[in-house]
């Protein structure tokens, strides 16, 4: 099916500090691809990229065969924040008719992603009052609006119960299976093993651009954090002896 993301020499600098060190990557599309590393190693810089809100130092990103940013790709991609990005004093349901009404689509759109989310038993609540995960699930359910074809989801299951994160990655395999491209960062290696792809991050560089099987067969070891732990002292075995 082609790449939803192709990323060639990306850097990001801030200030005096360079976060992104030329990271070239695909994110093959239909399938979910786990960006996974530890907190602070550059996967929200990378995800800002990849939706084009990033001033981008150096290299190219193409998305859905277009620039990152471009204006043809506003309703074509879904980005959802850490921190929910809804209106507290709104309802479940007033939150999600508003951008439906940016977005022009009919009212039956906003049941059936509100349902989708799992949240027709809160659909007249006000967000202020929903629990973190709730929010967070409402974020969700916005950037489901448009059907996009490419979903962004940065740390979508942060602070979930092991239920709702079960339920979410259950919705995320449905979406995937219909033809929409999945970029899922987590800072649990947990969750790798729910991922077709995986892109492994640390200090803004790539340490395995691989499926979980292949990250298991490359290391030798079957648990995939400590995969994850065998391939960071390679690496640093590799640094000292330079």
């Amino acid at each position: 099916m082609g790449a939803a993301v192709a990323a060639e020499g990306l850097r990001v600098v801030r200030g005096e500090r360079e976060v992104l060190h030329g990271l070239s990557f695909v994110v093959p599309a239909g399938s979910i691809v786990g960006l996974l590393g530890p907190s602070g190693c550059g996967k929200t810089t990378l995800m800002r990229a990849i939706v084009g809100v990033q001033i981008v130092a150096e290299g190219e990103v193409v998305v859905l065969g277009e620039p990152a940013g471009s204006p043809p790709l506003r309703r074509r991609v879904g980005y959802v924040t850490q921190a929910p990005s809804v209106y507290g004093d709104l309802s479940v349901s007033e939150n999600l008719r508003y951008f439906a009404r940016i977005l022009d689509l009919p009212r039956a759109r906003v049941e059936e992603v509100i349902g989708a989310v799992d949240l027709r038993d809160h659909a007249g609540q006000t967000a202020g009052s929903l629990s973190g995960g709730q929010r967070a699930r409402v974020s969700l359910a916005t950037a489901l609006l448009g059907e996009p074809e490419l979903l962004v989801l940065d740390e979508p299951t942060v602070g979930l119960d092991p239920v709702l994160r079960e339920s979410l990655w259950g919705l995320f395999r449905e979406l995937a299976e219909s033809g929409t491209t999945l970029l899922v960062s987590s800072h649990v290696m947990e969750e790798a093993g729910r991922c077709d792809h995986l892109l492994l991050m640390r200090e803004g560089r790539f340490l395995a651009r691989e499926s979980p099987a292949e990250l298991r067969a490359r290391t030798g070891e079957h648990d995939l954090e400590a995969a994850f732990l065998a391939l960071i002292r390679a690496e640093e075995e590799r640094t000292a002896g330079r």
